[in-house]
């Protein structure tokens, strides 16, 4: 049985849009998840495992498609995530790559060439659209942002010690506290007060955050 699409965008002429794609490629309208929030996103991708892929645009009215993008790879490393948005400045490209986007594709592109990038996105590929992927080379290629990026990831790699390390590791396995406590041994207050400070050091206030965080900088893979 073929699994459900989840596709988060806010504009509904967008939705029909990528609906009359997906359907060229043989998914029916009853295996598509339609959400047009951050939260109606959440609750239709609490059981990622569940899904063949998601659609996810940046802008959403309740906040942003990255922290989507972030929840959603948490819970399901191999979840195939295209973001398809028409945002193109360098903190939403890095930021939704970062947090785990497999693929990022603009929407101004024509429907052969969405339809492409969903076919590429299904097949375990990444793809990335022509104009991301020069901005994203020129990031690259630029010395003095690869040395700040670089430096600041090892600071950060310093700073959270061999237990912090671990525990984030679990998060990122979708762990919850009380069974972090159990496979490391340690009480839940314990886990609790590594928590708060792996957030302090990566200067965030949520797992998704910490997640999105930790991969920005290396520290998971």
């Amino acid at each position: 049985m073929t699994k459900p699409i989840l596709l988060v965008d806010d504009e509904p002429a967008m939705l029909e849009r990528l609906r009359r794609i997906l359907a060229t490629l043989g998914h029916a309208d009853d295996k598509l998840r339609l959400a047009a929030t951050l939260a109606e996103g959440k609750v239709l991708g609490r059981e990622s495992d569940q899904l063949t892929m998601a659609l996810v645009d940046l802008g959403l009215p309740d906040g942003r498609g990255i922290e989507l993008v972030a929840w959603l790879r948490a819970r399901n490393d191999a979840l195939p995530i295209l973001v398809i948005s028409a945002w193109s400045t360098e903190e939403m490209i890095l930021g939704a790559l970062a947090a785990g986007a497999s693929g990022y594709v603009l929407k101004e592109r024509d429907d052969l060439e969405i339809a492409m990038s969903l076919r590429s996105v299904l097949a375990g590929g990444a793809p990335i659209d022509p104009f991301i992927a020069r901005r994203i080379l020129a990031l690259v290629h630029h010395p003095e942002v690869a040395r700040s990026a670089s430096t600041q990831s090892a600071k950060l790699q310093e700073a959270l010690t061999r237990r912090e390390m671990q525990i984030l590791q679990c998060v990122a396995d979708g762990m919850s506290n009380r069974e972090i406590a159990d496979d490391l041994s340690i009480t839940r207050a314990t886990v609790e007060t590594h928590v708060q400070k792996v957030y302090r050091k990566l200067s965030v206030n949520s797992r998704t955050q910490a997640l999105f965080a930790a991969r920005q900088h290396g520290l998971l893979q």
